[in-house]
Parts: structure tokens; C-alpha cells; sequence
């Protein structure tokens, strides 16, 4: 049951009667508000807007419409001035939510909303030739949730892992490999080794500019199918798959597509002609570009005075590669918020073109990572690479583990899903939008608004669970009613309306801060009722109540891509 709709149903039916002939608005459900205190009411339905229409003070429509309002099983109906406020029934909410929540496991808040649409989500998009670092976590963990979520609503979902496979950085590569590289180095070293040559060549560059131009010439040779080149260039990029797969094992993440830049190196030709013979392409100082003064922008750079092409051309090519493969109903890019011009000038120049499905295509742009207060720079050598980072997360929940509970079964496995998810959820725990500054006394506080604090509790509801196994009752809601259940209740109804919220406006935190305020509220009841006592009909609506609870923690955490530890 959806009580919110229910209640504006009574509302809607409220306002014909008290008011005939008066249409009721629409978004009925959208005006409902959550007071901040359950004292002042579990819903409330401001009148002011109603006021200009039916030409009466609010207060007024307010006591009119509570004269029609009667449905004592699911809400009574108070005025405060311009308000009506509904409390719910609580032993019939109680029993209506625990219901709806354990009738399909794992599937609360999932519907078919998504059904026969496909959603493209670009993310990740890891450099070929450079070792995974904490700079792409955000766009992996982001990207991974939104493909969670949007499958959760229906949608069909395909991510993309657009390789960063192409460009002049992969002549420099070779070039330092060839000048200071071994078969024997590559083959200890892997990919580390070869970032070591990044950062060289370009320490070396500082006082001998030659070598920029060999690394353009090796890049060159690239381009032109140079045998050498490309064994070299392929070796490379087979070496960083291999290493990437390790980190995106750990995480749970699964990608259907790494067509990455090179992959429409002859697919841009196309484009580029479609865009003269659109006349969009225009000469400027010898390049080629697409005007957008009339879109407030600079102008999109299509093709260097050279001939070379550029991001803007390979995405172009990418975007109609995917239009046409995927027939996507909404594409999006999950990439750091300095593209964000890049992206406004990709989604003007397809609408210039004369392609309308430009406007489902979606920026999801979110913010930097630093570790620690310190920023990071990969020409500088100065990264954390993710590997190491999930493996030292690990470790420190390991310790963590051995002092607070030395018996645990599974210690290194429960260590994994503590250490990792403290990781992911600390993430994704605030508007992607925000710069992140990873701290570990942060993200592996067991007290704090953190993943192992929701993990615990998810296992804490298990414990409770397994002592209360034996008990055979049938459940007394009337034993939830007081306000510390109905705020729990609330929550856990709302969860829907949360998963809803994340996947418009593609932001995972909204279930992380979910199922952290669901945490919370649970051991709230936990320490203020006692769950297993001598009524065992209103102990078995504690367990049931127990139940809804770790069932909407652990579906929360299965989007966000956080395991969810069955004993900690």
C-alpha cells in the first residue's frame, strides 16, 4: 500500500466534496510535506496554494476539508492554521509496511518503471598505460550504483568503460620505453613501471623539449598502423586490463562495453561529413570548428590545423555509435565536473545537428579526491593507487575486527566486505558534486554516519533474528505503537520514494543517507524496546518489524554496491 498516495486520494476526494466543482490538483502527492516533528503529524497538506483559487484563507479550507475526511484505518486529520495534518493508523501502517516490505525479498522499492528503455552509462573510463588510482573511484562507484539503480527501476542498463586509448601521451610512453625501458622491467614492474616512465619522460622534457616531438612522431606511427608501434601500444593496453580487473573484481563491477577511444578512430570520418554538409563546420586561424556564440560557448574544436582530431570528434562519433547500437532512451556521462564545458559543447553541437535524443543526454559530473588533505597528481607521481587502498582498507578492518570481535567467523572475508564498503560508502555518502577528502579515522568509524555503522547494524538485526527463530506468534502491530517504531516505519516506507529521487537526479547518496537514517532509527528502537520479552505476540512484531529493517538496509547497500556482513 502506498500510504502517501492513499492520503492524497482522501485529499483529492476531501476537496470535491467540501468545495463541488472544484478540480483537485494534480500533484497532490508531490505538495505533501513531512513535518519535522511526528507530534505535529506523519503528513501534512498545506492549503495556501488552494487559497487563490477557492478565495478563502487557508485555515479555513483546512477546517473545511477536515470536516470530509474520515478513514480512521488509515489516517485521523488535525488543522494548524493553513495545514491539515494526517497521523497515521499506526497499528494498520505497521502491519501494512512489514507486509509490503518482506513480500518480495531484496525487490522493496524496484519496479517496472524502466521497462522496454535503455539506459547508457558511461564510467570509469580508466587511462591505458597508467595504474587505477583514487581519481577514478568516484566515476566507478558512482557509475556502478546509478547502473544498479536504474536495473532496479526496470531500465535496461548498459555501462560503458570508454578506455582512454588514444592520444599523444601513448608516443610518449613508447618513446621513454624505448629509450629507457626493458621487456625484463615491463614484465616485473607491470603497469607501475610503466607510470614510472610517464613521470620520467615528462621530468625529462623539462630540459630537453626534443622528446615531446619523438613522442608526437611515435603517436604518428601509431595512427598509421606502424607494426611496431601498435605491439607495443597493445601490449600496453592488455597489461592495464589485466591490472584493472584486479580493483574492479574487488568493487563488484561489471562493464558490457570497453570501446574505449580508439575504437572510433574510423567512425570519426562519417561524422566530420555529416557536419560540412550540414555547414556547421567553419574554418578559424587553420582549425576546423563548430560555432556555439549563439549557445554562450566557445567554439568545439573538431579538427586541428593539422588534421589531427580531438575528444569533441571522437565523442561525437561515440554518441551516434551508441544512439544507433543501443537506442538509448538516456545516456550518461559520470565524469569529473572540469568537463563540464566538453559535455555542453558535445550535447549543442548534436542538437545543431539536427538530433532531438540530444536532450537525453546527461553531464553526471561530481567532484575531486584527495587523500588526507593532500591533493593528487599522476605527472607528479604523486597517487594512491586504488589497489593498494582497498588492500590497506581490508587491513585496517581487520584490526578493527581482531580487537572488538576476536571470534568471528570468516574474519578475513568480513574484513573485505568492512574494509571495501567503507570505501565505497564514504564515497557516496554526500551530493557527488562535492569534493572528497578521504580520511580512514573517517570512513572506518564503527560509531559515525558511516559503512561499517550500517553494516553493523544490518548484522545486529541478524543476531536479533536468530535469537527470536524459535518464537511462533502471530504478530501484534498494536506493539509498535509508539514513536520510536513509527519513525522507523516512516523511513522504511519512504525507501521507494528515496530509490525514485536517486535515479532522477542520478545520486546514489540519496540511498546512502537512506539506509544511514534507517540505521540509525533501528538502534534507536533497539535501545529504547526491549524486542524478545514475555508477549510473544508483540515480540513477534518486534522481529517482523526487525526484519523490514535489515531487509531495506541490505537492499540499500546492494545498490550502492556495499556487502553487507552477516555477523561482524
Amino acid at each position: 500500500m502506498d500510504w502517501k498516495t492513499s492520503i492524497a486520494e482522501l485529499i483529492a476526494r476531501a476537496i470535491g466534496l467540501a468545495f463541488p466543482g472544484t478540480d483537485a490538483p494534480q500533484d497532490i502527492p508531490g505538495m505533501l510535506e513531512v513535518p519535522p516533528d511526528t507530534n505535529m503529524g506523519d503528513y501534512a497538506f498545506p492549503c495556501f496554494r488552494l487559497s487563490k483559487l477557492l478565495k478563502m484563507g487557508p485555515p479555513q479550507i483546512a477546517g473545511r476539508l477536515n470536516d470530509f475526511i474520515d478513514a480512521p484505518d488509515l489516517a485521523r486529520a488535525e488543522t494548524a492554521g493553513g495545514y491539515l495534518n494526517f497521523f497515521l493508523n499506526r497499528t494498520a501502517f505497521a502491519r501494512g509496511v512489514i507486509e509490503d516490505v518482506l513480500a518480495s525479498p531484496g525487490q522493496w522499492g524496484s519496479s517496472t518503471q524502466g521497462r522496454g528503455k535503455t539506459v547508457c552509462i558511461d564510467f570509469s573510463s580508466i587511462n591505458i598505460a597508467k595504474r587505477f588510482h583514487i581519481g577514478h573511484l568516484s566515476t566507478t562507484v558512482i557509475g556502478a550504483a546509478l547502473t544498479r539503480i536504474y536495473g532496479f527501476l526496470g531500465y535496461r542498463t548498459v555501462s560503458i568503460n570508454h578506455l582512454g586509448d588514444w592520444g599523444t601521451q601513448f608516443g610518449k610512453m613508447i618513446s621513454a620505453y624505448k629509450r629507457w625501458g626493458t621487456r625484463d622491467m615491463i614484465r616485473s614492474g607491470g603497469v607501475e613501471a610503466l607510470s614510472d616512465l610517464y613521470v620520467r619522460f615528462h621530468k625529462e622534457a623539462e630540459t630537453d623539449p626534443e622528446l615531446e616531438n619523438e613522442g608526437r612522431a611515435w603517436f604518428k606511427k601509431i595512427e598509421e598502423g606502424d607494426e611496431e608501434a601498435l605491439s607495443i601500444f597493445n601490449h600496453f593496453k592488455e597489461m592495464t586490463l589485466k591490472d584493472a580487473q584486479k580493483v574492479y573484481d574487488i568493487l563488484g563491477v561489471t562493464f558490457d562495453s570497453y570501446d574505449g577511444e580508439s575504437f572510433f578512430n574510423d567512425k570519426m570520418g562519417v561524422v566530420i561529413d555529416e557536419l560540412r554538409d550540414k555547414g556547421l563546420l567553419v574554418q578559424s586561424q587553420g582549425a576546423w570548428v563548430v560555432d556555439l556564440e549563439d549557445e554562450g560557448m566557445p567554439p568545439c574544436l573538431i579538427l586541428k590545423s593539422d588534421g589531427a582530431t580531438l575528444y569533441a570528434t571522437r565523442d561525437l562519433a561515440a554518441a551516434l555509435y551508441r544512439k544507433k547500437t543501443y537506442d538509448f532512451s538516456k545516456c550518461l556521462y559520470v565524469v569529473a565536473y572540469q568537463q563540464d564545458l566538453h559535455f555542453r559543447q558535445l550535447f549543442a553541437v548534436l542538437r545543431k545537428m539536427g538530433y532531438a535524443w540530444a536532450g537525453h543526454m546527461e553531464h553526471v559530473a561530481f567532484g575531486m579526491v584527495s587523500y588526507e588533505g593532500e591533493a593528487l597528481s599522476t605527472r607528479r607521481g604523486n597517487v594512491i593507487h586504488l589497489d593498494e587502498l582497498l588492500d590497506k582498507a581490508q587491513e585496517k578492518a581487520l584490526d578493527i575486527l581482531e580487537e572488538k570481535s576476536p571470534d568471528i567467523e570468516n574474519k578475513e572475508l568480513v574484513a573485505k566486505q568492512v574494509g571495501v564498503g567503507a570505501v565505497v560508502f564514504s564515497t557516496l555518502y554526500n551530493n557527488r558534486i562535492k569534493d572528497i577528502d578521504f580520511w580512514w579515522d573517517r570512513a572506518l568509524n564503527f560509531d559515525g554516519e558511516t559503512g561499517p555503522y550500517v553494516q553493523y547494524t544490518f548484522a545486529r538485526c541478524g543476531s536479533v533474528l536468530k535469537k527470536g527463530e524459535d518464537i511462533a506468534a502471530e504478530p501484534d502491530y498494536s506493539a509498535l505503537d509508539n514513536d520510536e517504531a513509527l519513525q522507523l516505519l516512516l523511513l522504511l516506507s519512504r525507501f521507494p520514494e528515496e530509490v525514485e529521487e536517486a535515479m532522477q537526479r542520478n545520486e546514489p547518496y540519496v540511498i546512502t543517507r537512506a539506509v544511514t537514517e534507517i540505521a540509525k532509527k533501528y538502534n534507536k528502537y533497539y535501545y529504547e524496546h526491549r524486542i524478545i520479552a514475555e508477549d510473544l505476540n508483540g515480540t513477534r512484531a518486534r522481529l517482523e518489524l526487525t526484519k523490514a529493517a535489515r531487509e531495506v538496509i541490505g537492499t540499500g547497500l546492494s545498490l550502492i554496491g556495499v556487502e553487507a556482513p552477516e555477523k561482524m
